[in-house]
């Protein structure tokens, strides 16, 4: 069975960590947070892996290579003039795919979901597709995704969060709402339902047409661990919480003065820290310089040239401000 990483996407959310590559090739302690992506499916069989691709393509490619730092082998998919979505990817991808059931695995993920258990569900279901669930305990904003022994029956909304009323009735909590993990298994037949040449995706132009046409979407529940890095404060906190026995991770050719104070950080390649600055809960990107006396907390920092010399700043980003050689990004 072969497996195809999604990695196409823009990566708007965490701008301006994402100026220079695309948002699965940023560094995540110490390597592409793609590279982590190719391991893990690496451990559970699969060897060979499909890439699509579109913005910022080199950033992936010198990322990933061959695959061969990462137990793999890659064959890339570029999409191109325009973004296909998840389902056109497919598509666009097919001749690569074969003609046999495929795995799917969002490239922006961190997880220790066993995969081998979520094809023996697959196996055994008689689905067009198997989709990897996880109960939303925190109720972040993921789209609810309702089943029946077994199967999804149908998408809903975003999660609410737990009404003042439900956390005090704690004997009464309501169960919490499933997401949707970005690994599934697909068989061939879904290219039946995605229009061709054109931006689709999965959930619209697959899922719930081939739920209305009456085939069956398995659901492999599971409580293993599982992050998303598609926004900077997630990917701090996630950073943060996978370190073992350290609260600062350092990158190559960092030059950090002992007289600085640096305390829950992610410091990325060629960085400089001066005597007399402090970070706390930071972010700094490769080649920054943080300057004696500056005291940074609750920020993304990146060179400022690389900011004044991108053709826009995407508008969901967050909103940033310059400083003298770095553009600063505040965040909650």
């Amino acid at each position: 069975m072969k497996a195809m990483i999604l990695a196409a996407g823009f990566g708007t959310r965490l701008f301006p960590l994402t100026i220079d590559r695309t948002k699965p090739a940023i560094p995540f302690l110490g390597k592409p947070l793609v590279g982590y992506v190719a391991e893990y499916i690496a451990r559970f069989g699969f060897k060979e892996i499909v890439v699509n691709l579109h913005h910022q393509p080199d950033s992936v490619i010198r990322a990933l290579g061959d695959g061969s730092a990462f137990g793999v082998h890659i064959e890339y998919s570029l999409e191109e003039p325009e973004i296909l979505g998840t389902a056109g990817a497919l598509d666009n991808a097919r001749h690569l795919l074969g003609d046999e059931a495929f795995l799917i695995v969002n490239g922006k993920i961190i997880s220790d979901i066993d995969i081998t258990a979520a094809v023996e569900t697959h196996r055994r279901s008689n689905a067009i597709a198997t989709m990897v669930l996880k109960p939303n305990i925190k109720r972040e904003r993921f789209t609810v995704v309702e089943t029946a022994e077994g199967y999804v029956t149908a998408f809903g909304g975003m999660a609410e969060p737990l009404t003042e009323v439900e956390i005090r009735d704690t004997d009464q909590l309501p169960r919490s709402p499933l997401m949707f993990t970005g690994i599934h298994i697909l068989e061939p037949r879904v290219f039946d339902y995605i229009p061709k040449g054109q931006f689709s995706d999965i959930v619209s132009n697959i899922y719930r047409p081939a739920l209305a046409d009456g085939e069956k979407i398995a659901a492999h529940i599971t409580d293993g661990n599982w992050y998303e890095l598609s926004t900077i404060p997630r990917y701090l906190d996630i950073s943060l919480a996978m370190m073992v026995d350290q609260s600062v991770f350092t990158g190559k050719g960092c030059s950090i003065s002992s007289e600085s104070s640096v305390r829950d950080s992610v410091i990325w390649d060629d960085v400089t820290i001066e005597a007399g600055s402090a970070l706390y809960r930071t972010i700094v990107a490769d080649g920054v310089v943080i300057r004696k006396g500056e005291h940074f907390e609750n920020s993304a920092i990146v060179r400022a040239d690389m900011v004044r010399n991108c053709d826009e700043i995407p508008e969901k980003s967050l909103k940033g401000y310059f400083q003298g050689e770095n553009f600063i990004v505040p965040f909650g």
